[in-house]
């Protein structure tokens, strides 16, 4: 107990740094989905699909080069048209990553087997200077 009352402040900063430390690893358990250069590589190794859920005046202003505009409302119809072969990878995005993990929990309802959300939206894919496409 002398120890610690004699090197309170040696403890303190351990313990702030080990706090500092494990903060990456906190914030990586509550932001799920892919990062946009996995999204990239999942594009051109797996083919996968992606399907913007944003409605259709924010797909028009830019969306991912060759997705597919399903807006949210319409998912559980028009999802099993456009990825028909439920094995297929699917990738879901949005402008800011929240509309697409809620089309992530609602494909897997559907029985989709790999589905993912872009981490970060289409905000995130901006960022990492990625082509936007207006078309």
């Amino acid at each position: 107990m002398k120890f610690i009352i004699d090197n309170w402040m040696l403890l303190a900063i351990a313990l702030s740094s080990g706090a500092l430390l494990m903060w990456p690893v906190i914030q990586g358990a509550t932001g799920t989905g892919m990062l946009p250069a996995q999204l990239v590589q999942s594009m051109n190794r797996d083919k996968a699909l992606v399907i913007d859920v944003c409605e259709p005046e924010e797909f028009a202003q830019g969306h991912v080069v060759n997705a597919i505009n399903v807006p949210l409302a319409q998912l559980q119809t028009r999802l099993s048209v456009v990825a028909k072969n439920k094995s297929q990878p699917v990738v879901f995005v949005c402008a800011a990553g929240k509309r697409s993990q809620t089309a992530l929990a609602e494909a897997k309802k559907l029985g989709y087997e790999q589905v993912n959300s872009l981490q970060g939206g289409l905000k995130a894919w901006k960022e990492a200077n990625l082509p936007v496409s207006k078309a």
